[in-house]
């Protein structure tokens, strides 16, 4: 085509009156810069859209449950994934035994979070602490344990802070399980009065591993110490069999979910 005539027909398609497209549709026009292809299809251009779509984030168990029922087609699948924390729901799985596939796109997760009792107590756990440092740690969170109780254990955090200007000399285990520590108050370079410290094997706790939780885990926080050259005493907690307790905490989410819903509980990830 010559110079003039496209010029002619550009010129025509300029002057041409706009066009309204219908909605809905899958337009091609010719425009003087060539030819655009226009998507009208999109459920942005519907009153509603065609399906449900989206993946919906929540925290607690109620709060997956409700979201499902309220949402679950009779094919949905739920997945487990202890190594993630996660339970995922496809609320349109695809229908079985060679039925209609279907999309796969409106889910529903459950990121379990750990609690913030359970978060402190692990981050405390191997950490040897100076007196007073453990005896307002143990005072902070007195209410998580069950064992000692939580006047024996006040008890214990004054001593504690009773005991920071001391000289500790040695440590026996009893039979009761209970460990004595000696120590000699620091009056003067030779020493003052002799006396003894008992402190317990072991707490036991009673915490929720998991945020939203309403049942408390049971965990036991062994206590381990150090009489450091000086004599001064550094005592802390270890958490005991710490996997296996937030697996077996992550199998009680598990139970309660498959006990709300009509299909089994799958272990691992959907596509």
């Amino acid at each position: 085509m010559t110079t003039e005539a496209q010029t002619i027909v550009d010129t025509a398609l300029t002057a041409a009156a706009p066009q309204q497209l219908a909605l809905g549709g899958y337009w091609i026009v010719n425009t003087p810069h060539g030819v655009e292809r226009i998507d009208l299809t999109g459920d942005q251009y519907r009153d509603q859209p065609r399906r449900k779509t989206g993946t919906a984030t929540v925290r607690d168990v109620p709060s997956f449950l409700a979201y499902y029922a309220k949402h679950a087609s009779p094919t949905a699948e739920v997945y487990a994934d202890r190594d993630r924390n996660t339970v995922t729901a496809i609320l349109d799985a695809h229908t079985p035994h060679g039925g209609a596939p279907e999309w796969q796109q409106h889910r529903v997760t459950l990121a379990l979070r750990h609690s913030d009792a359970f978060k402190a107590w692990h981050r405390a756990s191997g950490d040897l602490m100076a007196q007073t440092t453990f005896a307002e740690f143990v005072e902070d969170h007195r209410t998580d344990v069950l064992d000692p109780t939580a006047a024996d254990l006040l008890e214990l955090a004054q001593t504690f802070q009773a005991t920071t200007k001391v000289s500790f000399k040695s440590s026996n285990l009893l039979k009761s399980g209970q460990r004595q520590l000696s120590y000699v108050e620091q009056i003067d370079a030779s020493g003052g009065q002799r006396g003894d410290l008992l402190i317990p094997d072991h707490l036991q706790l009673a915490i929720a591993v998991y945020e939203g939780a309403t049942v408390a885990d049971a965990v036991t926080a062994r206590l381990r110490y150090r009489i450091d050259g000086d004599g001064r005493l550094r005592i802390g907690v270890i958490l005991d069999q710490l996997t296996d307790v937030i697996a077996t905490a992550f199998e009680g989410v598990i139970t309660e979910i498959d006990a709300a819903v009509p299909v089994p509980v799958l272990r691992g990830t959907p596509a």
